[in-house]
């Protein structure tokens, strides 16, 4: 039980209860959408990149806390980084959730190391990274929706 109140840090409850950059975005460059079919998260993110800087981000959906809670701090934590810089970020928290990471590296990551927990569930990290897969597809301009399978 102690391992699933760790998971459920402050951080994350408080973000999935009111999450950051929630909402439509008209003018938007790039857009994509993800689900999550084990769980049934969906998200719809918004990007406006300009220069090849990622100026603004916003998010639509529905999900569990996981879910809410990393595409807040995600769209937080990309605001005025490089398209590159997002995609390296993306890297870097995918290998901490997947436990493929240095050891120091959850210390370089901000508020998004709240989910290096998330690893020991493998379902979880589903919800976690679905925002973040998202991302990868409105930043390529794909069409097809992400998902975590």
């Amino acid at each position: 039980m102690d391992d699933l109140r760790q998971l459920y840090q402050e951080t994350i409850l408080d973000h999935g209860r009111r999450p950051r950059n929630f909402g439509a975005m008209d003018d938007a460059t790039h857009q994509a959408d993800g689900y999550n079919p084990l769980c049934g998260d969906k998200v719809h993110l918004y990007l406006k990149v300009n220069d090849g800087v990622v100026e603004e981000l916003k998010f639509e959906g529905q999900g569990c806390a996981i879910s809410t809670s990393s595409a807040s701090l995600m769209t937080e934590a990309l605001k005025g980084r490089s398209v590159q810089e997002a995609r390296d970020l993306f890297a870097r928290v995918h290998a901490m959730l997947t436990g493929k990471q240095l050891d120091d590296m959850a210390g370089k990551l901000g508020k998004l190391a709240v989910f290096e927990g998330v690893k020991k569930y493998p379902l979880r990290v589903k919800c976690a990274t679905l925002a973040w897969h998202t991302l990868e597809n409105a930043l390529a301009g794909g069409g097809e929706v992400a998902k975590t399978e």
